[in-house]
C-alpha cells in the first residue's frame, strides 16, 4: 500500500488546502482515484464509478475556491454514497442480483444536499442484498472485502462505504442503519460514524429505525457531513427540524460532571468477548478519569425481544422476495432465501406480538437510558470474521446475535456513534459505541472527538494490495 497522501486528508485539512492555494480539489480528487485504482481489484467497495462526473465537479470546485467563492466545508471534498441512497440515472439494486436493474429517476435528500455543498461524489457503495446482511456478500457484487485485512469483513450493510473510508477514498462515506448497518462497519474496520437520531437525516423512503448517516475516519469529519446532510427536508414525513447545536463538537468539551453508563451485556445474543469488554471498560475509564460518573447500566433486552425483532425483519423480507417475478427470487443470496423463508407462515396475529415487541424495545432502551448523558458499550460482542461468511454467526435459523448493543437504538430513535477503541491481540480493531438521549446527536459526536484525542488510539494500517 501507497503511503499517505492527499487522498487520507481530513475533510478540514483539505478545505485548509484550497484556501492556502496548497492544492486544488483537481490533485485531490487524482489522488483518491490513483488510491481507487490501487484497491478496488481487490476491497471491491463500489457499485457505480462516477469519474467523468466527479471530474467535473472538481474542476467547478477549483474555479470557486479560485475565485473565492467557496461553497463551504465539503466543497471539493470528495464523498460517495451508499447504493440504496438515490441518484438521478444511477442504477440502484439493493445489494441484490436483479434481471433488470432499476435506476433511479430522482436524487435523494442527502444526495441534494452534497452536490449543494460542492462535494465530488466519487459513486456508490456496495451492499449485501437488502442490506439484510452484516458483511460485505453480495449476490450481485460478490465479496467486499477489508482495506485493513482483505481475508476479513468489513461489516454490514454498509459494506462499500466502511471499505472505502478504511481504503481512503477521501474522508467522508454515507450509509444507512437499521439495526447495525453504520456502526458494525466502523468497528470491525477502525472507523468513526454516527446513526443519528431517526428524522435527523432526511431519507426519501423513511421506515421504522432506519437511519442514513457518516462514516469517516475520524469523528470531525462525521461531524462536517451531518452539517451537511442533516438539513430538512419535506419529502421525508419524519424528519426533524434544524437541531438547535446546544452541545457543539467543539474542542473545549469537557466530560467532568457527565453521567456516563456503561453496558457490557446487553441481555441478549451471543456473549461479549473478554478482550472487547477490556477495551470498552477502558474506554469509559477514560472518561472517567477526566471527572465523569461512571456507573453500570444493567442489561435491558432479552432473547424474546430479539427473536421478535429478528422475525419482524424476516416476515419483510419475506414480502420483497415474494413480490419479485419467479426467476429474480431465484438470483437472491441463497442464505437470504433461506433466512426470509422464516417469515413466510407468519400470522398477522404473531406479526402483531412482533410490533408490540418492537415498541418495548423502544421503551425499555428509553427507560434504562434517561438517566444518563451518554452510554457506552460495545458495537459488537466480537471482533470481524472472514470476509465470505454472510454474518457472524451463520446459524440462519437462530436470531441476530450480534446486534444486542446497536439494534435497540435505532428503535429507541437514539443517535448512537462509534469511535475506535482499540484492537485484539491479533490486531482486530475494536469500536466502543457512545449513544445518548434522542436528539443528542451534537453530545455524541462532541463525546466521539473528545474520545480521540484523549485515548490517542493509533489509526489501523492498510493492507498492500497485490
Amino acid at each position: 500500500m501507497s503511503q499517505n497522501t492527499l487522498a487520507d486528508h481530513t475533510a478540514d485539512a483539505m478545505t485548509s488546502g484550497y484556501t492556502s492555494g496548497d492544492f486544488t480539489p483537481f490533485e485531490v480528487l487524482a489522488a483518491v482515484v490513483e488510491r481507487m485504482n490501487e484497491c478496488e481489484p481487490v476491497i471491491n467497495a463500489l457499485h457505480h464509478r462516477d469519474d467523468e462526473r466527479s471530474r467535473a465537479a472538481a474542476e467547478a470546485s477549483a474555479q470557486r475556491w479560485r475565485e473565492g467563492r467557496s461553497l463551504g466545508a465539503l466543497d471539493g471534498v470528495p464523498v460517495t454514497i451508499k447504493e440504496n441512497v438515490a441518484r438521478k440515472g444511477v442504477s440502484m439494486p439493493g445489494g441484490h442480483a436483479w434481471a433488470k436493474v432499476p435506476v433511479s429517476t430522482h436524487d435523494a435528500p442527502i444526495t441534494q444536499r452534497l452536490e449543494e455543498a460542492g462535494a465530488l461524489i466519487l459513486g456508490s457503495t456496495t451492499m449485501p442484498d437488502w442490506g439484510m446482511l452484516s458483511s460485505g456478500v453480495s449476490s450481485l457484487h460478490g465479496i467486499t472485502r477489508s482495506p485493513l485485512d482483505p481475508s476479513l469483513t468489513t461489516g454490514g450493510s454498509s459494506a462499500g462505504a466502511g471499505a472505502a473510508a478504511a481504503a481512503g477514498y477521501g474522508p467522508i462515506h454515507i450509509g444507512s442503519d437499521i439495526g447495525g448497518s453504520i456502526r458494525l462497519p466502523c468497528t470491525w474496520l477502525g472507523l468513526a460514524g454516527l446513526k443519528p437520531s431517526f428524522g435527523r437525516v432526511p431519507l426519501d423512503a423513511p421506515y421504522m429505525g432506519r437511519c442514513a448517516g457518516p462514516l469517516a475516519r475520524t469523528m470531525p469529519d462525521v461531524k462536517a457531513a451531518m452539517d451537511i446532510i442533516s438539513a430538512p427536508d419535506d419529502r421525508d414525513y419524519s424528519r426533524l427540524p434544524q437541531p438547535a447545536f446546544e452541545t457543539p463538537s467543539r474542542p473545549g468539551f469537557d466530560p467532568k460532571g457527565l453521567k456516563i453508563g456503561l453496558q457490557l451485556d446487553a441481555g441478549c445474543g451471543e456473549p461479549v468477548n473478554p478482550e472487547i469488554a477490556s477495551t470498552i471498560a477502558e474506554a469509559a475509564e477514560c472518561f472517567a478519569r477526566a471527572g465523569a460518573v461512571v456507573d453500570t447500566v444493567d442489561p435491558f433486552i432479552d432473547d424474546g425481544l430479539l427473536r421478535d425483532m429478528d422475525l419482524f425483519w424476516r416476515v419483510r423480507s419475506w414480502s420483497d422476495l415474494r413480490a419479485l417475478p419467479v426467476e429474480e427470487q431465484a438470483l437472491i443470496l441463497p442464505y437470504i432465501q433461506q433466512w426470509a423463508q422464516g417469515g413466510a407462515d407468519v400470522t398477522g396475529l404473531r406479526l402483531m406480538e412482533c410490533y408490540h415487541s418492537v415498541q418495548e424495545i423502544r421503551r425499555r432502551s428509553v427507560a434504562a437510558t434517561a438517566a444518563y448523558d451518554l452510554v457506552i458499550s460495545p458495537v459488537s460482542p466480537d471482533a470481524a470474521f472472514p470476509a465470505e461468511q454472510p454474518m457472524p454467526y451463520p446459524r440462519v435459523h437462530e436470531p441476530m446475535g450480534h446486534i444486542g448493543f446497536t439494534m435497540p437504538y435505532n428503535m429507541s430513535e437514539q443517535p448512537a456513534g462509534t469511535v475506535l477503541a482499540g484492537y485484539t491481540n491479533d490486531g482486530r480493531t475494536i469500536g466502543a459505541q457512545i449513544s445518548g438521549r434522542r436528539f443528542a446527536d451534537e453530545l455524541v459526536m462532541a463525546a466521539g472527538s473528545w474520545f480521540e484525542q484523549a485515548a490517542d488510539v493509533p489509526a489501523p494500517v492498510r493492507a498492500a494490495m497485490n
